[in-house]
């Protein structure tokens, strides 16, 4: 007989799943750098309005939630955040892309401060300045990565960082796919009017990857809601972070990608410091 799986056991299993999703979203993205992020961002768009609507219409829920001004708020830093990171995951080394990435909670953490009035112990601000070293290191050793699209990625992390912090406040008000769902509500029209003026028709193989990209988006959504549902945040906090080492190994194998060893190390401490700082935010809240 089976031995039936506790929900932690689930939980874990579903947010690495989550995080190869995820990862293959990455590399779709990667895969149509030749298309401007913004009409990628489009596509995503357009999926995810589809896949949300659908679900609340089965659910019978009102799609426009109540407080629509935190929820405009959560689509437009949203959409800039992905924006940004589409266009490095497009122009620099996948996982050095991934790796800035990361600093979004630390930024949310920070933001937290003015935004949800919460306390930041003195020792998290160590973790903080762990990361941003690792990031100095990255920037400094890796003249793979111009200053330009270095912005744009602490940029993508800085808009992502805020986009969590509304999220965290509308998880109690609002339906989880009403959050969603004003993503693409605020991206798509400001995206189509972007696109207007540097649009570039996929073709062949494209629509392939557009279609993947949108599907494991919401797959990878979807594992990572039901991880944070069977488990404990202390438990799998750390697991989404090997998203790093599918981003090393896709962008080596498939993209020819090379990385010095002091950026490995830079890597390394920027995942370090955010770790140290989820594992801390955890057992605060436990």
């Amino acid at each position: 007989m089976h031995k039936k799986l506790d929900n932690t056991t689930k939980g874990l299993v579903f947010m690495v799943l989550a995080t190869f999703f995820f990862g293959i979203m990455n590399v779709s993205v990667k895969y149509i750098s030749h298309i401007p992020a913004t009409e990628v961002v489009l596509f995503r768009s357009i999926i995810s309005f589809v896949i949300c609507m659908v679900g609340l219409l089965i659910q019978k829920e009102n799609p426009w939630g109540t407080h629509h001004r935190l929820l405009f708020k959560r689509g437009l830093f949203g959409a800039c955040a992905l924006v940004f990171f589409f266009i490095t995951l497009q122009a620099i080394p996948l996982a050095t892309a991934v790796t800035i990435q990361y600093l979004a909670p630390i930024f949310g953490s920070i933001m937290a401060i003015f935004l949800l009035k919460e306390k930041i112990h003195p020792l998290q601000f160590g973790f903080f300045g762990l990361s941003f070293v690792g990031i100095l290191l990255i920037k400094g050793i890796d003249t793979q990565i111009s200053l330009f699209y270095f912005a744009l990625g602490l940029l993508g992390a800085l808009f992502a960082g805020l986009a969590f912090n509304y999220i965290k406040k509308l998880s109690k008000l609002e339906h989880p796919l009403v959050i969603i769902l004003y993503f693409p509500i605020v991206s798509i029209p400001l995206m189509t009017i972007i696109t207007i003026f540097n649009w570039k028709m996929p073709t062949g193989d494209d629509w392939m990857w557009i279609l993947i990209m949108g599907i494991c988006t919401q797959l990878a959504q979807y594992f990572m809601t039901k991880s944070y549902k069977l488990a404990s945040l202390a438990k799998i906090a750390g697991i989404k972070y090997i998203g790093i080492i599918y981003a090393l190994s896709f962008g080596v194998f498939l993209f020819d990608e090379q990385y010095t060893f002091l950026t490995l190390v830079g890597m390394g401490l920027v995942l370090l410091g955010v770790l140290l700082n989820t594992f801390f935010n955890a057992k605060k809240h436990a």
